[in-house]
């Protein structure tokens, strides 16, 4: 196939290793997004699924779009698969789905500046000063806590002292929200997989329409972002993700690398496929590279190389004060 002669041997494998879970670790500069592109491609070409029953999400809205094109591009298909980052994807289900999800189907989705807002006003509202805590400090709390499912009443009662002081702006905060018939970003994620979770029968049926499920920036993902596809391929298991663990810089904002690892202990059978063959940089640089990051403990140990022998070689700059 024309399609496969554009890729090397181990892009080809994680392309047409099209049946079950598939766990692609793509180091850097080594073509992961072509590689998805072309594994949805590939599906569309060979008659395995339908553009509208696959699902690819990624991160960013530029990021899906790109997808999209570039899939449609080497199809050339009037019907383009379901591309989109998480918030996006899950926005439209809970439209989809307000009523069972407990919600107007008109709900707003504040943005930081609404959010930022609301915080300041219930800062000056309780009494604390904001020259302490800002209300941009105080939405990336929150924000890291709901995305490991914590409440306002587990930080009420915490050992920690900052999180019972900042408890009562939480709980109003939630209930802000409320009261405006409002989500926020990650509210997006956490009230589908409640939903999910709820209504087994509403999981089921976006389970069997989406067969096949593909995932970049896997590393990057938080919790609800895991358990959200867990929930929609527990029936057919198709489900593709790539990442880098040694790209994982998100931990701030409730990424986690580890989720990486736990793909083989939830999906028994998965295929493993290391991307390795470096595009970008010459073999100088990814030898310097990876001497370092084989250092770190946390990874499954890739080596990338690169067809690009000859380079300049690896300088040490120290910058004295």
């Amino acid at each position: 196939m024309a399609l496969l002669d554009q890729l090397n041997p181990t892009q080809r494998a994680a392309v047409t290793a099209t049946e079950g879970p598939v766990l692609v670790l793509a180091g850097a500069g080594s073509g992961k997004t072509r590689v998805i592109t072309y594994r949805i491609a590939y599906l569309i070409e060979q008659g395995k699924a339908q553009p509208e029953e696959i699902l690819g999400v990624t991160f960013t809205n530029r990021a899906a779009d790109e997808m999209r094109e570039r899939v449609l591009r080497l199809v050339g298909s009037a019907r383009p698969p379901w591309t989109s980052t998480f918030h996006s994807f899950c926005a439209r289900i809970l439209r989809r789905e307000a009523e069972a999800a407990g919600l107007r189907r008109d709900f707003a989705i504040y943005d930081e500046e609404d959010q930022e807002r609301l915080v300041r006003l219930l800062l000056k509202e309780i009494g604390l000063d904001e020259r302490v805590w800002s209300a941009r400090t105080v939405l990336e709390r929150i924000s890291r806590a709901k995305n490991i499912w914590v409440t306002p009443a587990d930080w009420a009662a915490s050992a920690n002292p900052q999180e019972r002081e900042l408890a009562p702006v939480f709980e109003r905060y939630e209930q802000g929200l409320c009261a405006a018939s409002a989500l926020d970003f990650d509210d997006l994620q956490l009230r589908v997989v409640q939903l999910f979770r709820s209504r087994p029968e509403i999981c089921r049926r976006y389970d069997q329409r989406f067969r096949y499920l593909q995932v970049d920036e896997y590393q990057d993902t938080n919790r609800p972002q895991y358990e959200l596809v867990r929930l929609l391929s527990q029936e057919h298991q198709n489900v593709c993700v790539v990442g880098d663990e040694d790209q994982s810089i998100y931990g701030w904002r409730g990424a986690d690398y580890g989720n990486i690892f736990r793909f083989e202990q939830d999906y028994p059978g998965t295929r493993l496929i290391l991307l390795e063959q470096n595009y970008r940089s010459t073999q100088p640089i990814l030898h310097a590279a990876s001497a370092l990051i084989s250092h770190n403990l946390a990874r499954k140990g890739k080596v990338l190389w690169s067809e690009r022998e000859e380079g300049a070689k690896v300088r040490l700059y120290e910058a004295l004060k």
